[in-house]
């Protein structure tokens, strides 16, 4: 069984999520736990005319989709974007659904959007679900990747040094022994997916990859030293290399995965080529998590016109990677 953590109830979480529900349920037989507001989704499930078959409690027998709300009482119907009560739910559904999957009653989880100035605007200490998903399952060997394909069929994968750190600190946050963590994730990454092989290539920080030292230092300080480790456990990775010309050859397939050293760096390719199918996925996590990689979009909430492709796929990743676990 997925589990679904509903997000944001303000944003288009939910309208992506039974929208892709709608569309996965044919394909196979897995069923699927929407952690959320009953009544919301059985509302919108009519709304936007999907009929769904929906089992209302943990204990639906039969239900392919059933959806649970651990909160005490269902969220008013009349919400603002970006209210306090749907943050501070979608807070409580994620952490639900992570317990889920530590007690091994999910086979993985899945994450709607969230806004994070609205968590951190209700009260809660707040950087991603990422970091609060790490924090839950007690590791912090964990790390961001994102991956997405063009209309042709050609992926990129990115894995991430940083995550959601200011510019003017990556520097700072950047070590040789992350990145060495990193590589080692994406490393594995490719693995799981079943690629033929795992051929890792590792940006530089700085242009031109520093310039043998001319434009920072961080390459021969940070990055040089975490492939040379990296090498020395056989790991087939390269770097580092110019971020400019890497993506280029990445993508035309040279290598299977590339490790970004912070979110833009590594990030505006990869929407370039795959912004409507792209996926989040977390590295290192005890459980499995993906999410839709976009936003709550508050501005096209509550029209029926928000797109569910990227959840498609990060449900289908999540289904894929669970057989493939279950198959060990």
């Amino acid at each position: 069984m997925i589990g679904i953590s509903l997000g944001d109830v303000t944003g288009i979480g939910p309208e992506v999520t039974l929208k892709a529900l709608a569309a996965e349920l044919s394909a196979d037989d897995a069923q699927y736990l929407i952690i959320g507001d009953v009544e919301h989704v059985e509302a919108l499930n009519q709304r936007l005319r999907l009929n769904l078959p929906l089992g209302s409690g943990v204990g639906s027998n039969g239900a392919r989709v059933i959806v649970f709300n651990p909160l005490p009482k269902a969220l008013g119907s009349r919400l603002t974007p970006g209210a306090a009560e749907a943050a501070q739910a979608a807070v409580a559904w994620l952490k639900e659904a992570a317990a889920r999957c530590l007690q091994r009653e999910l086979d993985g989880m899945v994450t709607a959007p969230v806004n994070k100035e609205s968590i951190i605007r209700s009260g809660h200490k707040f950087v991603g679900q990422t970091e609060l998903l790490s924090e839950l399952a007690g590791t912090d060997r964990t790390a961001m990747m994102l991956l997405g394909h063009d209309d042709r069929g050609r992926w990129l994968r990115v894995a991430l040094a940083t995550n959601h750190v200011p510019l003017k600190q990556v520097s700072e946050e950047i070590s040789a022994e992350k990145i060495e963590l990193v590589i080692e994730l994406a490393t594995q990454a490719c693995c799981d997916l079943g690629l033929p092989r795992a051929r890792v290539a590792v940006c530089g920080l700085n242009p031109h990859a520093g310039e043998g030292g001319k434009i920072g230092d961080e390459e021969q300080t940070k990055v040089t030293p975490a492939v040379l480790a990296a090498q020395r456990r056989k790991l087939d990775v390269v770097g580092p290399m110019s971020a400019d010309a890497l993506f280029y050859y990445a993508f035309k397939g040279d290598y299977d995965a590339v490790v970004a050293m912070y979110h833009d760096q590594g990030l505006v390719p990869l929407k370039m080529i795959g912004f409507e199918q792209g996926i989040n996925w977390t590295l290192g996590l005890p459980f499995i998590r993906t999410s839709p990689d976009h936003g709550t979009a508050y501005d096209i909430a509550g029209k029926g016109i928000a797109n569910p492709s990227s959840m498609i796929a990060a449900l289908r990743l999540a289904k894929k990677l669970a057989e493939a676990k279950r198959g060990k």
